[in-house]
């Protein structure tokens, strides 16, 4: 059973989602507030983390900020309707998604089912090769691990899973629609830059933006040497 770790204020809405997500199967936990949920998210005891973006004692970026420097696990942002801002400030600084608030138990529910499927699947195909190697980089799908020139490489779960789908087509054009359904399972919504902010993590983090090109209109492009 999946572990869950809902970090919000909201006690009404918390009470909703751990009611709803409990009867589809995983097992839920809620902390108050951004300090109890930074402590209770670096025990490593859970699968996904839902973080709201607004809290006492600490908002959610700067949870996030401080899980980011120890912790890769999945985090989905609960962002104010319409909040361009720390939407992409959330995505920049770790975040693997996020849901606009006031959002529905069903949407958030898929959101996690989402990333739970993807990390699970990356593990499990038995087609699935020990490393796939590009260049500089090697990625380890089992393991979901990664290094750069022998160095470890610290990916979210959501920049591995584009990474992975971009190095498996190295040397071709991978569309954003086909990168939003294939690494986040979910069709890319009109107006969503979070692919674009992932990317652009990606390659601070590889030290060589030339290694994943932008070609305009159509996608990106993992360079094949």
């Amino acid at each position: 059973m999946s572990r869950v770790l809902l970090v919000d204020d909201d006690a009404l809405l918390t009470e909703l989602l751990t009611e709803y997500l409990t009867a589809e199967g995983l097992n839920v936990h809620s902390v108050p507030d951004g300090e109890a949920g930074v402590q209770e998210i670096l025990t490593g005891q859970y699968d996904v983390v839902v973080l709201d973006s607004m809290m006492p004692k600490m908002n959610g970026l700067d949870v996030l900020k401080n899980v980011r420097s120890q912790s890769t696990v999945p985090i989905i942002m609960l962002t104010a309707k319409g909040d361009d801002i720390d939407r992409i400030i959330g995505l920049e600084m770790g975040a693997d998604d996020y849901v606009p608030k006031p959002c529905t138990p069903r949407e958030l529910l898929a959101r996690i089912n989402a990333i739970l499927r993807r990390v699970q699947q990356s593990g499990e195909q038995s087609n699935t090769p020990n490393s796939i190697a590009v260049s500089d980089v090697v990625l380890f799908p089992a393991k979901r691990q990664a290094t750069i020139k022998d160095e470890p490489l610290e990916l979210t779960s959501t920049e591995f899973n584009l990474l992975e789908v971009l190095m498996r087509h190295a040397g071709q054009v991978v569309s954003k629609e086909t990168l939003s359904v294939e690494a986040l399972d979910r069709k890319l919504a009109k107006f969503d830059r979070s692919i674009d902010v992932h990317i652009s993590s990606i390659r601070h983090k590889l030290g060589d933006a030339s290694l994943i090109q932008t070609v305009r209109g159509l996608g990106y492009l993992f360079v094949k040497n």
